[in-house]
């Protein structure tokens, strides 16, 4: 079996180099960049969607671009996995561009270069089969597993429930954070420290996962509003104090 990894940015570089562990890998990138492959062969696109399976590893707003771009091209019996970090959207465009004769899995690798820099060992992924037979769905979920990850099955749209308020507002917070210009200090408590961490994790990700997390996500918007609600009570509560008299020392 031959697997193809469609996308090779930050993202995709690491992803390939971890199934490579595991199988025969090959990557296709669509800009002509230098890739530092590390086991795996980057190819040409005619090569790569001549792959039994390929992992997109696309931006978000990408995927429809490179979905139509591909689904007059991939042979019959092709199984395509996205690894978006939305998933009712992804889902739907793949249900409904590509033919009915490809395989469709729907995943969400929760890790990426800087997370799983020591290993991804124990890390999450989130898994839920299309379109696709029963036992090539319990394949990939045993492949998964067998390289250590923390397999969830969970829905499209249950994902992106509990991703608007667990990784939305992670992202959202260290956009924020990252804007005020955060610098070490020797006053640094362990929160400090930890906020500083989620900067870090969430910054070096391209500004356009942000843009996309926030704007593909359907319960992003509620999250947004609940956000908005929660920082103007907190400061009204710190107004309501301003307006009494501080008493003297």
């Amino acid at each position: 079996m031959k697997v193809g990894v469609y996308g090779l940015g930050r993202f995709g570089t690491f992803w390939a180099r971890q199934l490579a562990q595991h199988m025969d890998v090959v990557g296709y990138n669509r800009s002509s960049r230098e890739i530092a492959s590390q086991g795996f062969k980057v190819v040409d696109k005619k090569t790569l969607l001549d792959c039994d399976v390929i992992f997109l590893c696309v931006a978000i707003s990408s995927l429809k671009e490179v979905l139509l771009s591909i689904q007059g091209e991939l042979r019959p019996g092709t199984t395509v996995i996205d690894t978006c970090s939305v998933k009712v959207y992804p889902s739907d465009l793949m249900s409904t561009i590509l033919p009915e004769d490809i395989s469709l899995i729907a995943t969400h690798p929760m890790f990426g270069p800087d997370s799983g820099k020591n290993g991804i060992k124990g890390l999450p992924l989130v898994y839920h089969p299309l379109r696709c037979k029963e036992s090539e769905g319990e394949y990939w979920e045993t492949v998964f597993r067998d390289m250590e990850l923390q397999v969830i099955p969970m829905t499209p749209e249950q994902h992106d429930r509990e991703a608007a308020y667990s990784q939305g507002v992670t992202h959202f917070v260290g956009r924020m954070l990252n804007e005020l210009d955060l610098q070490p200090t020797e006053l640094a408590t362990v929160g400090y420290h930890n906020l500083m961490n989620i900067v870090e994790q969430t910054c070096n990700d391209p500004l356009q996962l942000f843009f996309d997390l926030q704007r593909y996500n359907p319960f992003a918007s509620d999250m947004h509003r609940q956000l908005e609600k929660a920082i103007d009570s907190i400061l009204e509560l710190l107004r309501q104090q301003d307006r009494k008299p501080m008493e003297d020392s």
